[in-house]
């Protein structure tokens, strides 16, 4: 059986359209939901550091329950059960706006936020605890301390893992299609779909998503760079799964 590759219909007619749609809404469906991610994990990998119990139980309760479910869980959750608990003109409201983007955006959000607590986690904890200790001496709050000490030298110390987790939010932002969010991975299968090409699709798509994921490691690595702590690195956390 011989494939006649036709290239062509990546860009003629109104396919080349559905690709750049996806692409602007992968981006954009990434960019909102790592926003919350960051967020999320920077409020809960703090409070799971701080000397107050009850503050670590609730944080550790977010972490280990949102990241202990599978993603594709989370998205048919927040899309068909939460939305029902809202009143009816929220529901009004998010129905006429696009329900399975924001719900998508919560889906990878909350997930990925639990994901990245432990890296934030890990980074306060190879902190030296001379750090706080200096704080504290200068007659600093608590919440004082973290917010101007130790979690701007956390953040330095945390970018490689944090770049980790960000390729991988952006990555599973394609698992948004399930529920019918027409980012990336959506576009290239109508393409396939409408035009037969599967290869060319799928081509098309994987290569977008290796230049996105390579662009992101890039900067990420500048930055990395322009602000490390020299002889100072995070501990790898053994929770991050």
């Amino acid at each position: 059986m011989t494939y006649n590759f036709d290239w062509s219909v990546l860009w003629s007619g109104q396919t080349g359209a559905w690709l750049v749609f996806g692409f602007v809404k992968t981006l954009q469906l990434s960019v909102l939901s790592w926003l919350l991610a960051v967020g999320l994990g920077m409020l809960s990998g703090a409070l799971r550091t701080v000397p107050f119990a009850l503050v670590r139980w609730c944080a550790t309760f977010y972490v280990e329950f949102f990241r202990n479910v599978p993603l594709l869980v989370w998205m048919f959750f927040w899309y068909f059960g939460v939305s029902l608990l809202l009143p009816q003109i929220a529901q009004d409201w998010l129905f006429d706006h696009g329900a399975e983007y924001w719900a998508g955006v919560c889906a990878l959000g909350v997930y990925h936020g639990a994901r990245i607590s432990e890296v934030i986690r890990s980074g306060i904890q190879s902190i030296p605890k001379t750090q706080f200790e200096a704080a504290a001496s200068t007659g600093l709050s608590v919440a004082q301390s973290y917010c101007y000490i130790i979690l701007p030298v956390a953040l330095r110390l945390i970018i490689p893992p944090a770049t980790n987790e960000s390729l991988n939010l952006l990555k599973n932002s394609s698992v948004a299609l399930t529920i019918g969010v027409a980012e990336l991975t959506f576009q290239t299968r109508q393409i396939e779909t409408y035009t037969a090409k599967a290869f060319e699709a799928l081509t098309a798509g994987t290569l977008i998503y290796l230049i996105l994921c390579l662009a992101v490691a890039f900067v990420m690595a500048r930055v990395e760079r322009r602000y490390a702590i020299p002889g100072m690195i995070a501990k790898s956390s053994a929770g991050i799964s």
